[in-house]
């Protein structure tokens, strides 16, 4: 059976890793994103990888996408609803605004991902939904209240969703990494720099102080469990949140 993943947020990061991977292990790989150059960047390196640009925030856009990738690459059978997005503030200020766009990044994007990739799945004989949530789905975090709560929607809508599709032969999964190696994670640390005053050592160390292993979690560790819950070895493996943390959460 031919497998074709389309994998959100696929430009940079863990998505951009989980593409690589999965296109070196022979599956047909839609990758689709806002900005077109690092999709494209991404699709150079291997031609299993098709990109297409979508937003995933809009209901018509994420419809487009995966009629996109069915034009490029067939029949969709793994959908993975990576993108997303993180902010930091104290709760008290958190504006409406902010807050709804954690909630409209992280939650609906996901929501609209799986719904509208659903739709391609009916019918077939093999499926899988997969949301690189986070140990924030799992745990909470100072600072990150409305980043958090679109987390645990997401943890929440999967272990939902999951029971719903039981009698089928699709699962519904969530991985959950801790504070993983990105651009996204960079950025972070520049953030805490700039308002603590810290070398960027001390930066990252207060980042994964949390995780017993000392350290942060790579992109291919995450790409890797993405590539076994898509495996035949995991087919009862569903509505389940897999915490990618070094033992930070049990």
């Amino acid at each position: 059976m031919e497998k074709h993943a389309v994998i959100t947020g696929g430009g940079t990061g863990v998505g951009a890793e989980i593409a690589r991977h999965l296109a070196g292990a022979g599956v047909k790989v839609t990758i689709a994103g806002r900005r077109h150059e690092p999709l494209d960047l991404v699709a150079s390196d291997n031609s299993r990888i098709k990109a297409v640009t979508a937003d995933i925030t809009d209901e018509v856009s994420v419809a487009q996408m995966f009629e996109k990738a069915v034009e490029a690459n067939g029949p969709v059978n793994i959908v993975i609803a990576n993108a997303g997005a993180a902010e930091s503030a104290p709760f008290g200020k958190i504006d409406r605004d902010c807050f709804q766009r954690m909630l409209d990044i992280n939650l609906t994007g996901t929501f609209l991902t799986f719904q509208k990739g659903l739709e391609h799945l009916k019918g077939q004989e093999y499926g899988r939904l997969i949301a690189i949530a986070s140990t924030a789905g799992l745990r909470g975090y100072s600072y990150v209240s409305h980043y958090a709560a679109a987390k645990h929607g997401v943890v929440g809508m999967v272990r939902s969703l999951a029971l719903e599709l039981a009698s089928k032969p699709f699962t519904v999964n969530a991985v959950c990494p801790g504070f993983t190696e990105t651009p996204m994670l960079q950025r972070s640390i520049e953030n805490i720099m700039q308002k603590t005053g810290m070398n960027e050592e001390q930066a990252r160390a207060a980042l994964y102080k949390d995780n017993p292993q000392q350290r942060f979690i790579q992109p291919d560790e995450v790409a890797a469990t993405v590539a076994w819950l898509i495996s035949e070895g995991a087919r009862s493996v569903t509505g389940q949140s897999i915490s990618i943390s070094g033992g930070e959460t049990q």
